[in-house]
């Protein structure tokens, strides 16, 4: 992971290690799809629909191991990032329109993480969300510092410390009150029950399918293992990104179907469970303050590790589109004072969340389009280019994304 200040570097050439020394990537990334964001989203669905969404978790995780796998693919064969082979194929005012609209899915993204690690430092000491904020955007800053100096390895330890109390903090509930079998089961069969089900799904899947995940993994990927110009040394370090992405998804999928059955188990017709808040309080009712303790670490620790990657995310994009870095501390800012903005001003946090997600959709196409067509283009990729299966599965993939994604703002828009 190349530091946040600085002239850009040639792609390092491919490292030795092997096993399980070549995992940390996909954890870092993975790390997007577990940030408040998708608290809200999966309790909310689980609360008001059971296990009737179930299915909608699965489908996006499937997705999200197949589009992540192609990122960090892209970034290994190619030894350039996501943005930067975007910012070589786009004239100057295209690639600019390019990062703006990037760059204001990093804000929106940023803003949901910092809200959801605000609203965990008031569950757990009471703080305004304003202070809260501030704290929250201070803590990512120190964590960015610590890459900047000390490498990515470093830095992957600490996400991935801070990914395994998120899956503890979002888990626990369930071993005291474990969800229905056949309830789960059932939840398997696709299907919906009216529109705000269909709104709901929508959001889950807006919440998991993350755009600045999707760009940062292939300069991650990239960072980490180097460029691999040898076919030998390609495939090694491609099956070891399959068990990388592999573990990581297979990790943030259980928290996320977690959280869901989480709710449908005991917080299923509960008043007030449409907010991170309410449902906090109704844990709390329904298997004990020690359970609602750890759940509010958890969201704690979400927010602190996803506004993090987000911010990497940033520099990233800025980087390969705009071919400029800058320091570390204004990278963090341009997201920062947003969120703080309209958390000083008073905006409920609630609203906010839903509003970061229909932003957020806007950015999905922007990402995943590219995604597809890089991959395929045999030219780039040569012998790793994607065969008739895998791309029918990514465009299947993307055909589904992109639409639920439109339905998740035509439907917000129009009041549901």
């Amino acid at each position: 992971m190349p530091k946040l200040a600085g002239p850009a570097a040639a792609p390092p050439p491919v490292r030795s290690p092997r096993g399980i020394l070549l995992l940390g990537p996909a954890f870092v990334a993975a790390v997007a799809y577990v940030d408040p964001g998708n608290v809200a989203a999966n309790l909310t669905g689980g609360a008001r629909y059971g296990y009737l969404l179930v299915w909608v978790l699965v489908a996006a995780n499937l997705m999200a191991c197949l589009i992540q796998y192609q990122s960090a693919k892209l970034g290994i064969v190619t030894g350039r990032s996501l943005p930067q082979l975007l910012g070589d194929r786009l004239g100057p005012k295209r690639r600019r329109a390019f990062w703006g609209q990037a760059e204001l899915i990093a804000m929106a993204t940023d803003f949901a993480e910092v809200v959801g690690g605000a609203i965990a430092l008031s569950l757990l000491f009471d703080l305004p969300l304003f202070v809260g904020g501030i704290i929250v955007g201070v803590v990512s800053t120190m964590l960015l510092a610590t890459q900047n100096r000390f490498g990515q390895r470093p830095f992957e330890s600490i996400i991935m410390g801070l990914l395994a109390i998120v899956t503890i903090g979002f888990l626990a509930g369930l071993l005291f009150n474990p969800p229905n079998a056949a309830g789960v089961v059932g939840g398997l069969l696709p299907r919906f029950e009216g529109t705000d089900s269909v709104l709901l799904a929508a959001s889950m899947l807006g919440a998991t399918v993350m755009p600045h995940a999707i760009y940062v993994h292939s300069a991650l990927a990239r960072d980490r293992h180097g460029h691999a110009p040898e076919p030998g040394d390609r495939t090694r370090l491609l099956r070891a990104t399959k068990w990388d992405v592999g573990f990581a998804l297979g990790i943030a999928g259980a928290v996320n179907l977690g959280m869901l059955l989480l709710a449908a188990a005991n917080l299923q017709g509960v008043d007030g469970t449409d907010t991170i808040g309410g449902a906090h309080a109704a844990i709390s009712v329904a298997l004990g303050p020690a359970v609602a303790l750890v759940f509010a670490i958890g969201l704690l620790a979400s927010g602190l590790a996803s506004t993090s990657v987000g911010s990497y995310a940033g520099a990233t994009i800025m980087e390969g589109l705009l071919r400029r870095r800058i320091p570390l501390l204004l990278r963090r800012t341009i997201t920062l004072v947003p969120a703080l903005a309209l958390l000083g001003a008073g905006v409920d946090p609630t609203w906010a969340l839903v509003v970061s997600q229909v932003v957020l959709s806007f950015g999905i196409p922007f990402a995943l389009i590219p995604l597809l067509r890089l991959t395929g283009d045999r030219d780039l990729m040569q012998e790793q280019v994607n065969g008739g299966i895998v791309r029918w599965l990514l465009r299947i993939s993307v055909l589904l994304i992109v639409s639920l994604n439109v339905a998740l703002i035509v439907l917000t828009v129009s009041g549901g």
